[in-house]
């Protein structure tokens, strides 16, 4: 989009849209400065979202202190969280084609000069990028910011997922009713993004790894008055970005994604960020193949530096208290591209001089890339016969033992089948759940296996059972799982030739995913394959289901 607010605000022929403007008490002065449209994922049904109309009132301050005018609107915004474990988790993938689509609606069709969006959790922030790079005008991603830890629990501060791992200990009698409702009642004390490193808050750090939120912004709770100062300093930084011509795909280069890539390798960031990033490169007019391929390549190099929840007992105040992005950056620099142009209109470089963070090092959660946690994989991509264009799975969330792992397939065609057969003590040790026609298409929607996983550690199996699925995982999930499968099941994907009992391994060193079947046998299997049938509702999920490309694509539509 080239046109601005002065094709419409300057121009006699468009009075009446000044009239309007007017109507709503805006001044003839306002309507000579740039308009910066605010993208306001509020509601009262996200916690990660609570607090973001007083973060629009702190970017409206700033805004106007740099001489321009705001000018906010609503954008959709729905929970994995409230979503996970049942029919709404189909429409949460899906929304991320919404989110991008509304954002760029409202801007195409008013015409505003710039954008600042304003979100915390996992679909907002993919959709919003996604919505910058396809307008490609001056945008800044302003998030709300992590909720702090809850009661201690378990070994560590207790968080949303606290609770779904005690409904696996209340089943077999590590926890009673009173220990579990006092844990309802204090994992969560208060709002912002889950306080784990999941998929909210690592795509709050790749948008800053990449330049899109101003450095040390992602992960400041959002209780901190530090929230609010670095709200109003978004607002001042869209302005200049706006006079400057700096507009998104400025920012968001295939050098920016691999900084971005590294931050997301080098912290064990959630698997879902892989299908993001795709997704953000294709917006950008990259190549969303040479980003998975680059993936695959720095997933050998990157040492993994820091470690958060689920990776370990810190939450994400802790890792903000020990630096955050900018220290994960510092650490990594010799792998990054400093030169790339950010939100601040200076190169990471520069940004990366100028930080400071007032309450020091903590290398419990953060340390060096000389001596890191690990020089293993963070992330890793997997292929193999069951996996011809790629899986995703997450070593750092694993542990060591079961980097490699060999086990009978135990096959479920849906999330539901698997959760009761966990739950009802089917699933033994030594078991690989395969939970299948869960993918972009098949699902619809492409649900993530968070309850699964949970079930699993809860009953004390985390160690002792794998699983794979072409559907996804929350970032706060850990053990020994492969998700994001390509090609999906519903599209004849290997996995839909699984039968219970076929051997399964897991090997991260080698980075495959295969069954011990050869490929005429799993050509045989598919002679007579058809697809379960599955009632795809009318409207919007249906529309998805039709036009979702592959997990290894974005999992975005494609007409």
């Amino acid at each position: 989009m080239k046109h601005g607010s002065s094709d419409l605000l300057g121009n006699v022929n468009f009075a009446e849209v000044r009239a309007l403007y007017k109507s709503m008490g805006f001044s003839q002065d306002e309507l000579r400065g740039p308009v910066i449209g605010i993208a306001n994922a509020w509601s009262e049904l996200v916690p990660g979202h609570y607090n973001l109309r007083q973060v629009a009132e702190f970017v409206k301050k700033g805004i106007y202190r740099a001489g321009g005018t705001a000018v906010e609107f609503g954008v959709i915004g729905a929970c994995d969280a409230y979503a996970s474990g049942h029919e709404g988790m189909k429409y949460i993938l899906p929304s991320r084609e919404l989110i991008a689509a509304s954002v760029e609606t409202m801007a195409c069709a008013h015409l505003v000069d710039g954008l600042v969006m304003l979100g915390s959790c996992d679909k907002i922030i993919p959709g919003m990028l996604m919505a910058a790079a396809r307008l490609d005008i001056p945008a800044v991603l302003a998030v709300g910011g992590p909720m702090q830890g809850g009661a201690e629990f378990d070994g560590r501060k207790s968080d949303s997922t606290s609770v779904a791992e005690a409904v696996g200990m209340l089943r077999t009698g590590k926890v009673d009713e009173r220990e579990f409702r006092r844990l309802e009642d204090t994992a969560c004390p208060g709002c912002g993004s889950c306080s784990f490193y999941g998929t909210a808050n690592s795509m709050c750090a790749l948008a800053e790894a990449m330049g899109m939120s101003l450095p040390g912004s992602a992960l400041i709770p959002a209780v901190y008055a530090d929230r609010m100062r670095s709200s109003e300093a978004a607002g001042r930084a869209i302005v200049e970005l706006v006079r400057k011509g700096v507009t998104a795909r400025r920012v968001i280069t295939e050098e920016a994604l691999e900084n971005a890539i590294a931050v997301m390798l080098g912290t064990g960031a959630s698997t879902n960020c892989v299908m993001h990033l795709c997704a953000i490169a294709a917006e950008a007019r990259l190549d969303p193949k040479r980003i998975f391929a680059k993936i695959d390549e720095l997933s050998e190099k990157i040492p993994l530096v820091a470690k958060v929840n689920p990776a370990s007992e810190f939450d994400m105040e802790a890792f903000y208290r020990a630096g955050g992005v900018p220290q994960v950056m510092r650490e990594l620099k010799s792998f990054l591209h400093t030169g790339a142009v950010t939100a601040t209109s200076r190169s990471v470089a520069e940004n990366l001089e100028s930080a400071v963070n007032p309450y020091g090092e903590d290398r419990r959660v953060i340390k060096t890339a000389d001596e890191p946690f690990s020089r293993e994989k963070g992330l890793c991509l997997l292929r193999g016969n069951l996996a011809r264009d790629g899986a995703v799975a997450k070593p750092a969330a694993m542990a060591r033992e079961m980097f490699k792992f060999t086990g009978p397939a135990r096959v479920f065609d849906s999330e539901e089948e698997a959760n009761k057969a966990i739950l009802d003590g089917v699933v033994k040790a030594g078991d690989v759940v395969v939970v299948r026609y869960e993918g972009p298409k098949g699902g619809p929607g492409m649900r993530e296996m968070f309850h699964a996983m949970k079930f699993l550690y809860g009953m004390g199996l985390a160690k002792k059972v794998a699983l794979i699925t072409d559907g996804r995982f929350s970032g706060t999930n850990n053990g020994c799982y492969v998700g994001h499968i390509s090609p999906e099941a519903a599209e004849g994907g290997p996995l839909a030739a699984l039968r219970d009992g076929d051997a399964i391994t897991i090997d991260i060193e080698n980075k495959t995913l295969s069954v011990a079947l050869s490929e005429e046998e799993i050509a045989e299997r598919m002679k007579d394959w058809r697809p379960p049938h599955k009632e795809i509702p009318d409207g919007w999920l249906g529309v998805y289901a039709k036009l979702a490309s592959s997990a290894s694509d974005g999992a975005v539509m494609k007409i």
